[in-house]
């Protein structure tokens, strides 16, 4: 009897080179025993070294090899011997495989299908939970799989939540991501894993409006959902509530008025574009609250239609400074006001070293609606593209208008290319006041989530003195301005 010894329950390698050196060497497969290190040895073992192949080889399909690479990470504790017995037999039947009705081959792909069912379940199943706020927030989620997976499916989420490091804990093994590489260690008990975040309501509120009732199939939901699942799915507490009153809501929605789709608006020829925005900011050149108004409702590109609102300029229409962003991120988009995120608090930060008050200034965005794409429970900025701004420019221009600022402070490439009509370096065009066409002078600089960004804590003091330099000389300018009135 031979012993095989692989060194985890996923040793494909190891399981592998063992089947390739006892087939060479002509062992059956009734007289070999596999097992995982660190399990019990058998009674008596025998010790012996480990079998060499001799000198030869022998070929197998390569859709065995991919299918016994899936298989492994079954559950099944026969699986090792089960898959050595079919490449022992694919020796003299290389077409075996074609025959789905052997007992061993569909055994083997019935395995490597329910370790795939497994892997999509996962992928659809982890609900990550925050650990820690902002800047040093991680995000951990736990779950039970049914089969060896968790090295099989990290990629997905890697590539998914590229822009956050995260850990998966699951009693098998754990991945964690820190933004370069996945990584594997040890299995953890449930206990160590976070309990609820202050994300789950969000979530929840979330799941809840997405819920069609009138499209409801509890069967189906249930195979899709096995309940196995439920208890670590924060929308799970709302399921049976939702489904008891699936009913009473289709009625309603039913009983409602249909509503009237979006009337696509009518491309406009650049000139016309010009002219329109020409002519609407002469009219409504001193009220900033009308320009609010209107841009509420603003359809002129499609960012409008995943983001939650406009998110218009702020500030005092007699300010002497306007500051230009480059879009909303997600605290504004859902507050509804521009700078109120982390890249607002250092930008009243430097504001504030800078001898600049904030409530004197207006400050506004390029493009008025947030635009993301969406990682799970996170949305991930996304810059805006040449048609989105230009689109946007006939809000900045009518701001403009109405402010009539000494100063527009142009932070970030998209905020420059709006602000100067054209794509504008900013390294190049930074540390100097710079003479508009229409009189207004503009100073480049770059945009504060850009020094949240820099990963280099020396870098980003470096930036930040850079940063408040540039508002620096802002406020200079305003102070000689002044003299000269």
């Amino acid at each position: 009897m031979n012993f095989i010894t692989l060194d985890s329950e996923t040793d494909f390698d190891g399981w592998r080179k063992a089947a390739r050196a006892l087939a060479l060497n002509d062992v059956k497969p009734s007289n070999v025993t596999w097992r995982v290190a660190g399990d019990a040895p058998e009674l008596f073992e025998p010790t012996a070294a480990p079998l060499e192949p001799p000198p030869g080889t022998f070929n197998v399909p390569a859709k065995f090899v991919e299918l016994a690479e899936i298989a492994i990470l079954h559950r099944n504790p026969e699986r090792f011997a089960l898959l050595y017995r079919l490449l022992w037999r694919l020796r003299s039947n290389h077409d075996l495989l074609d025959i789905a009705t052997d007992p061993d081959v569909a055994e083997v792909a019935a395995m490597a299908k329910a370790v795939r069912r497994e892997e999509h379940k996962m992928h659809a199943f982890v609900r990550f939970r925050e650990v820690g706020r902002e800047q040093t927030s991680h995000f951990v989620a736990w779950f039970e799989p049914e089969h060896h997976i968790v090295e099989l499916a990290a990629p997905f989420f890697a590539r998914r939540f590229a822009d956050m490091p995260w850990s998966i804990l699951t009693p098998d093994a754990c991945a964690h991501w820190d933004g370069h590489a996945v990584s594997i260690t040890p299995g953890v008990s449930q206990s160590e894993a976070p309990t609820a975040d202050r994300l789950e309501e969000t979530w929840r509120r979330y799941y809840a409006s997405i819920f069609n009732p009138a499209r409801l199939k509890v069967l189906a939901m249930h195979k899709e959902m096995p309940r196995k699942y439920w208890r670590n799915l924060p929308e799970a507490s709302m399921i049976k509530p939702l489904i008891e009153d699936a009913g009473r809501t289709a009625s309603a929605m039913i009983a409602n008025p249909a509503t009237e789709p979006h009337k696509p608006q009518k491309r406009l020829e650049p000139a016309k574009v010009n002219d329109q925005a020409s002519e609407m900011a002469r009219k409504h050149a001193d009220d900033i609250e009308t320009l609010r108004e209107e841009a509420a409702g603003c359809r002129a590109c499609p960012l409008w239609k995943d983001a939650t609102q406009t998110v218009f300029g702020e500030g005092q229409q007699t300010a002497r400074i306007m500051l230009v962003g480059e879009q909303p991120g997600d605290k504004e988009d859902l507050a509804g006001k521009p700078f109120v995120g982390p890249a607002g608090q250092m930008l009243d930060r430097a504001l504030e070293e800078a001898g600049i008050d904030r409530r004197k200034v207006y400050v506004t965005n390029a493009v008025k609606h947030f635009k993301f794409v969406p990682r799970g429970k996170i949305r991930l900025h996304q810059k805006p593209n040449t048609p989105e701004i230009k689109a946007c420019r006939q809000w900045y221009e009518r701001e403009l208008a109405a402010i009539k600022p000494d100063l527009v402070v142009a932070m970030g490439a998209t905020a420059a290319q709006s602000v100067f009509g054209k794509i504008t370096p900013i390294n190049k065009n930074r540390g100097r006041p710079i003479d508009l066409d229409d009189g207004t002078r503009a100073l480049v600089t770059v945009h504060p989530s850009y020094l949240l960004r820099l990963p280099d804590a020396d870098a980003k003091a470096r930036e930040y003195r850079r940063f408040v330099e540039d508002l620096k000389i802002a406020a200079d300018a305003l102070r000689k301005s002044a003299r000269a009135a």
